[in-house]
């Protein structure tokens, strides 16, 4: 089963007047409240996942450690994730020439 069809249980507290508008919109779609926040969170996620803002904040945790590989994959993308998984590689390969350099010269 993947990780997308598998269910999560989560509790949040949220402003009355926006679940309000949520159970409002779950009316009008005779649906109930949690696929209308489902829907809302999925496509939240998808524009985040194309805002260069929000990716280079992911990059930013990514090369700080703070998420893994896969987590950064599942925010934004395959492709974009193994770039920058590259240019980690990258930065970390001249982090260690940058200091044997140094230790060189010393």
């Amino acid at each position: 089963m993947s990780s997308e069809s598998e269910k999560k249980r989560v509790q949040f507290r949220a402003p009355r007047g926006l679940v309000d508008r949520a159970d409002t919109l779950a009316a009008v779609f005779e649906t109930d409240r949690t696929d209308i926040l489902i829907s809302a969170l999925r496509e939240y996620l998808r524009d985040a996942a194309h805002s260069d803002e929000v990716k280079q904040e992911v990059a930013e945790a990514y090369y700080d450690d703070a998420i893994t590989f896969e987590e950064l994959k599942s925010l934004v993308g395959h492709e974009e994730a193994a770039n920058f998984r590259l240019l980690k590689q990258q930065l970390n390969e001249a982090f260690v020439d940058d200091v044997a350099e140094e230790l060189t010269d010393t």
